[in-house]
């Protein structure tokens, strides 16, 4: 009966925490024009509500584990057990880890006008955030050096979805609320140049991560479970998203990007080059929200290796 307030908590801080650590670090490097308030405000409420959401879906992810371990949520509500699970178990202190790391970010972004030091400061709590969230999966059940590998490997894979994921909504913020100028249609062709460079790192990370992690939660001898099992199928669906993003992600850098660009050089209207990045980097966004999603749920799966 938890279960699917289980995986929704887990999808909400899984999304929380990428867009702490994702969205700041995307915001540094765009470097759009100082004195750009709107966009400024919009990207400081984008951070205060994920770090919001983050915050409040770690301690209900307490509240939920300890009902699932008592039975009931009248006995799960009760302190004992939710402290037994907060401060007993590793996976209730990543999520207290979690909550502070967010509760500190929307604090920061209170007190800090939007700019590079707030920036910096919420990536920084975003990266804590992130890391923690590999308590959360199956990458931290293991042992011995198998098990470190593993862990690693998980931690090194959410830092590169949270990269790329946090850079797709700040990119699509700089499409959508700036306003449709040669100045910002040049500004979001700089900024998907420069997210290219690194993006090719990050899908490196994410294939080698995926398939260290696939190796030791399938292991090569269970391979028809990828066809057999809820967790293979599900697995099989995340593989297929992650090649939608990859095309999607392959449009924007060889095809749509220098379309802009030389409508830019060539002085030619924009609009229609700016709206088709726009509808590529949602649909794309839609993928990657859609992969952390199916993560949440097979967060809740026995992998066939465990079998």
């Amino acid at each position: 009966m938890t279960d699917p307030a289980i995986i929704v908590a887990r999808f909400a801080q899984y999304l929380g925490a990428v867009i702490l650590l994702g969205a700041p670090l995307f915001f540094l490097y765009a470097r759009a024009e100082a004195g750009s308030v709107r966009l400024e405000a919009s990207r400081r409420r984008l951070l205060l509500a994920a770090a919001a959401l983050l915050a409040l879906s770690s301690l209900m992810a307490i509240v939920l584990q300890s009902a699932l371990f008592t039975g009931s949520l009248a006995e799960g509500l009760k302190m004992e057990n939710l402290g037994a699970v907060a401060t007993g178990m590793a996976l209730g202190k990543a999520a207290l880890v979690r909550a502070g790391a967010a509760g500190a970010a929307f604090v920061l972004l209170l007190l800090l006008s939007p700019g590079p030091l707030s920036w910096i400061g919420t990536a920084a709590l975003g990266l804590v955030a992130t890391v923690g969230l590999a308590w959360m999966g199956h990458g931290a059940a293991g042992e011995g050096p198998t098990g470190w590998i593993q862990l690693t490997a998980d931690i090194l894979h959410l830092i590169a979805a949270a990269v790329w994921i946090g850079a797709l909504l700040g990119l699509l913020k700089l499409l959508v609320v700036r306003p449709q100028t040669e100045a910002a249609a040049d500004t979001a062709r700089s900024a998907l140049e420069r997210f290219s460079g690194i993006g090719s790192a990050i899908v490196a990370v994410l294939l080698l991560t995926g398939v260290i992690n696939g190796w030791v939660l399938i292991g090569p001898d269970r391979l028809d479970s990828l066809w057999t099992s809820p967790y293979g199928r599900l697995l099989l669906l995340k593989v297929l998203l992650f090649g939608g993003m990859l095309v999607l992600a392959a449009s924007n850098r060889f095809r749509l990007t220098p379309g802009l660009g030389k409508a830019l050089h060539s002085g030619e209207e924009t609009g229609a080059a700016l709206g088709a990045l726009r509808r590529s980097i949602a649909l794309e966004l839609a993928l990657g929200i859609a992969i952390l999603a199916l993560v949440a749920w097979l967060g809740v799966l026995a992998p066939p290796a465990s079998a």
